[in-house]
């Protein structure tokens, strides 16, 4: 496969690793993206999984809590300027309030899956028309392509936290099971599950605990700190101790209740919940989270390193 200009500048957007390096991951990958990623990683070039994507579309992720039933919700605009347009930001609030109150169960009738569509449904602000009516209506007023990208709902839990960075740039929602439910609405309930918010906003663990890891996941990452090992001349002897720490390690930076808490680093998430379980005589539960961040995973186009790129792939 030829490898252009373009898909080298886009990997080395990616991954920060060197123009030659990426030209030389994606010749041996035959132009695939994802297992040329893996190489660079391999081979100790490329920064970790979590960092390698470009932040392209702008918008706005927002959140709304509704009788026991909270939602997460990123709509995207095109630019920085529309994302901070008061109608913008008005329009984004009420999606998020319409999904906490409508439970749709997927954004569009084209994704896959069953239930009602986001965008099918009358919009609670207006139920004469659909969501879809009400958001090629905004397109028209603000002057952006505009679209609602996703959404994550939370039911069943005594308490949630909330917690919006950047104004708006990432946002969380966590969803907290307390045994006492009447002391779910205390001051001190609150506190935690807004700090526990704030922490998954800054260290955005993959899942509560080990076992959310997908297994698929553990064994890319063990695979990789192999390659890694034996790049580095490591003997076999050596590698699977070497591994088997690395994972360990991956693990707790990956898993919201052993990470090292923001506020306390001496102190665990997981101790903190525990702490604060105990001194009000109930129990405390993390069910769930989310965590977005506007225009996570889509891909930017740049073109402010084309000429160099261009030159490195010739011949």
């Amino acid at each position: 496969m030829a490898i252009t200009a373009e898909m080298v500048r886009d990997l080395r957007e990616k991954t920060g690793a060197g123009m030659m390096d990426c030209k030389k991951a994606l010749t041996e990958s035959n132009g695939d993206v994802e297992a040329a990623i893996k190489f660079l990683r391999e081979k100790g070039l490329a920064a970790a999984a979590k960092k390698a994507g470009r932040i392209a579309a702008e918008g706005l992720v927002t959140f709304a809590v509704d009788g026991g039933v909270a939602s997460l919700v990123e709509v995207n605009c095109e630019t920085d300027f529309v994302a901070k347009n008061d109608d913008f930001i008005a329009f984004a609030n009420d999606v998020a309030l319409h999904v906490a109150k409508n439970k749709p169960a997927r954004v569009s009738a084209e994704e896959a899956g069953t239930g009602q569509a986001l965008l099918d449904q009358k919009f609670i602000k207006d139920t004469s028309k659909s969501v879809k009516d009400v958001t090629a209506s905004k397109v028209a007023t603000i002057g952006e392509n505009i679209s609602v990208r996703r959404f994550k709902l939370f039911t069943g839990s005594e308490a949630y936290g909330t917690y919006l960075h950047g104004g708006g740039k990432v946002g969380v929602v966590v969803a907290l099971a307390i045994g006492d439910k009447g002391k779910a609405s205390s001051a001190t309930v609150d506190a935690l599950a807004k700090d526990v918010a704030m922490h998954i906003a800054s260290e955005g663990p993959l899942a509560v605990n080990r076992d959310g890891i997908d297994q698929a996941t553990i064994q890319n990452e063990r695979d990789i700190f192999i390659a890694q090992a034996k790049e580095q001349g490591k003997p076999d002897n050596i590698i699977e101790k070497m591994v088997e720490g690395k994972i360990n390690k991956f693990l707790a930076d990956s898993c919201l209740l052993d990470q090292a808490f923001i506020k306390d680093p001496d102190m665990k998430v997981g101790k903190l919940i525990e702490k604060t379980a105990k001194e009000l005589g109930t129990t405390i539960t993390v069910q769930s989270f989310g965590r977005f961040k506007v225009g996570e995973g889509i891909e930017k186009k740049t073109d402010n390193l084309a000429e160099e790129v261009a030159k490195m792939t010739k011949g």
